[in-house]
């Protein structure tokens, strides 16, 4: 017994009339009548009760019909069994994310999803820049985004982004003002984000501030930049935060709060991307990475 048989009884056996049978298989309905006896000899039993007028099947056709079709349906299906089998899964792998990523940032890390799909499924872990650059480098995290500088020898980086940096001061105080120097923050505490949520910057920058003159500190509580905000409003003090109003940090912004430019100190927050140099295992979604981050935003 052979495939065709069995497709040639489905055919018929479906149709009911070997005219339309046999256009169905592309071949003439004498050739097929006779590939249909072939197989009732082969059985021994006849499949088809024939007359003039119309054709049906018997017991042994009616019992053959849901096994030949069982078969024909496997033998159909092996070529696309075949290419699942040999189509590589899907890894499911992470990219760290700092907190107050930019929303353009935001929107190539939601392209490298859509590029690496087929391979990858790329998930999103938060964290700090010194927890995430850790996970890169043991491996938990595919790459990261991770704000500079983030010094790791085994790590890879490229610069994705750099945002320009302003001072968030009372808003009443400075009624009226487009920019601010060093000298009139002098008499207001500077308050910088808790040491384990402020990226290693921000230690520079607190350098840079004092040595320009603005001495006095202001130890914030454990609420991070909700309750830094509530001091800034309050009049107490003033920090620093990026300039672009698209930035996620404006979203802690309450009244009486404006961020302005430093004319005569330029700070800029720079954002990179990191991975390990020794992944191979990744090395399709890393190209796809380093082709859409090629080119740094700033804003």
């Amino acid at each position: 017994m052979e495939m065709l048989h069995l497709r040639y009884f489905v055919a018929v056996a479906e149709e009911l009339n070997f005219s339309q049978a046999a256009r169905k298989l592309h071949m003439a309905a004498s050739p097929l009548s006779q590939r249909i006896k072939d197989l009732e000899h082969e059985l021994g039993q006849k499949l088809f009760e024939r007359s003039t007028h119309k054709v049906a099947l018997t017991a042994a056709g009616q019992a053959l019909l849901p096994l030949a079709k069982d078969i024909v349906e496997q033998v159909n299906a092996i070529p696309w069994r075949l290419r699942e089998a040999a189509k590589p899964t899907r890894s499911t792998v992470f990219i760290g994310m700092p907190a107050g990523v930019h929303p353009t940032l935001r929107d190539k890390v939601k392209l490298l999803e859509d590029r690496c799909r087929e391979h990858f499924d790329l998930k999103r872990w938060p964290g700090t820049t010194a927890d995430l650059v850790e996970g890169v480098h043991d491996g938990r995290l595919a790459l990261t985004l991770a704000r500079l500088p983030a010094n790791d020898p085994a790590l890879a980086q490229i610069e994705v982004m750099s945002e320009r940096l302003g001072a968030a001061v009372p808003a009443d105080r400075f009624e009226g003002r487009e920019t601010v120097r060093l000298a009139d923050l002098t008499d207001l505490p500077y308050m910088a984000a808790p040491a384990e949520a402020t990226p290693a910057y921000f230690e520079q920058l607190d350098t840079a501030l004092a040595t320009a003159g603005v001495k006095q500190r202001l130890k914030l509580p454990s609420t991070g930049y909700s309750g830094m905000a509530e001091l800034i409003s309050s009049g107490m003090g003033f920090s620093i935060s990026m300039l672009d109003p698209s930035s996620p940090m404006h979203g802690y912004k309450l009244d009486n709060i404006t961020i302005l430019p430093i004319e005569d100190f330029a700070p800029e927050l720079r954002t990179g991307l990191l991975w390990r140099t020794d992944r191979t295992d990744l090395s399709e979604l890393i190209e796809h990475a380093k082709t859409i981050f090629q080119e740094p935003i700033m804003v």
